[in-house]
């Protein structure tokens, strides 16, 4: 059953079983602009489009009939002097076998109805007529768009309920239509695909500040700066436009970050770390260990090659913990090659320090005035290294070890979209 009225079209899937018609399915869609300027057998041909377009997987290679109240249609078929609108729809609907019948209005209350609903317009905005004697208050309001409507309403509306702003000009249409493809609604999120093959859920208002504080100031976050923050938003799962806007302004105020002291050696002290990074994943391991003697070393490693695995060569500074024959001993036993850096040149373990560098960052950002319990904040430092995004891989640490993101607790605390 196929209908139009003067602002919407209607359809009905159903099936007619002895006599009578049991509706599978309903469709409706409102005009355009355009479409509301349509004679009344461009509208009735449309709705029979609409229906075949929404329809196509069941109608195609069956039988149909079409119901339509409009008997010129019967005859629409087999004009060849049609316009050329209509001809363009009469060849789309070649590739399927129907036949019209015309029926009274009566008996195609379905369709008719759907294509009537009453206050169509009740959910699309009309603009406001100006008013020139707006207050101050409402002026500001105006200029800088009221804080309580989110910056995607618009895009949910029209996937929520195909409700469009009315008064658009064609270049506002153009861009809206273009920008809304990249959206869907899941009840009662809008979400964005984006070309990082990541689903974001988007957000605004004060959600938006709580999750970049959440990836800056948490106590596995490590007060990274605004490019990092904005990239750990992303991998989370969650999207707004002003994000980098709103990060650096988050890390530009962040009492942390501004009261950033150093972790001295006597703070370090009675605690010695021992790190062990890996050049290709960007990964790192670090230990604080009550003494650095070759036999605490040995176990640290033992212990890494049991749960990751051995590796072809270690690279070594010439401590004496890594050169003694214990350390050799079970080099030799593991198979493993051991170099050794050269003396007075740190570049030759140059990554490894700037990894040190930053693990101490994060633990002077974090450890607060009692600067001697660094090692009680040693794993949330590593979780914020390992989670934050490496430029020279292209993403995290975490991503290229385990192939996936790290799922943070934000993610549940705000409804990502896992998948």
């Amino acid at each position: 059953m196929c209908d139009a009225s003067d602002f919407a079209v209607g359809a009905v899937l159903g099936q007619r079983v002895e006599k009578h018609f049991w509706p599978i399915h309903y469709a409706i869609k409102t005009m355009t602009q355009a479409e509301i300027n349509y004679t009344t057998t461009e509208k009735e041909m449309l709705a029979v489009v609409y229906a075949f377009k929404n329809f196509h997987s069941y109608l195609i290679m069956n039988k149909s009939i079409v119901y339509t109240d409009h008997s010129t249609l019967k005859y629409l078929f087999s004009k060849k002097d049609a316009k050329a609108r209509l001809f363009r729809w009469i060849l789309l609907l070649k590739e399927f076998d129907f036949k019209v019948i015309d029926t009274k209005g009566a008996e195609n209350y379905a369709a008719d109805h759907l294509s009537r609903l009453e206050t169509p317009y009740e959910n699309i905005f009309d603009p406001k007529e100006i008013n020139e004697n707006f207050p101050l208050k409402s002026l500001n309001k105006v200029a800088h768009q009221d804080p309580s409507t989110p910056w995607f309403a618009d895009f949910a509306n029209y996937h929520a309920g195909k409700f469009i702003i009315k008064g658009m000009t064609t270049q506002q249409k153009q861009k809206f239509f273009k920008d809304v493809r990249h959206y869907f609604w899941d009840n009662p999120y809008l979400f964005k695909a984006c070309p990082d093959q990541i689903i974001h859920r988007c957000v605004a208002g004060q959600e938006a500040i709580d999750i970049l504080k959440a990836c800056h100031s948490r106590p596995t976050e490590g007060h990274y700066g605004a490019n990092y923050i904005a990239k750990k938003v992303f991998d989370s799962g969650f999207y707004w436009p002003t994000i980098y806007k709103d990060a650096f302004e988050l890390v530009k105020h962040c009492d942390s970050c501004q009261r950033q002291g150093n972790i001295s050696q006597r703070d370090e002290m009675p605690q010695n770390s021992i790190q062990v990074f890996d050049y290709l994943l960007k990964w790192v391991e670090a230990k604080a260990l009550p003494t650095n003697d070759a036999r605490v070393v040995v176990k640290f490693l033992k212990s890494l090659f049991s749960r990751i695995e051995t590796p072809k060569a270690i690279i070594s500074d010439r401590g004496t913990h890594f050169c003694n024959d214990q350390f050799s001993r079970v080099m030799s036993k593991y198979g493993v090659i051991h170099h050794l850096s050269t003396t007075y040149h740190p570049q030759t373990s140059g990554q490894v320090e700037v990894t040190n560098r930053g693990l101490k960052q994060i633990l002077e950002r974090t450890v607060g005035e009692n600067r001697a319990l660094w090692s009680d904040k040693l794993e949330d430092a590593l979780w914020a290294f390992r989670t934050a995004f490496k430029t020279p891989i292209g993403c995290t640490p975490y991503r290229l070890v385990y192939g996936k993101s790290c799922h943070l607790p934000l993610e549940l605390e705000h409804n990502a979209f896992w998948f």
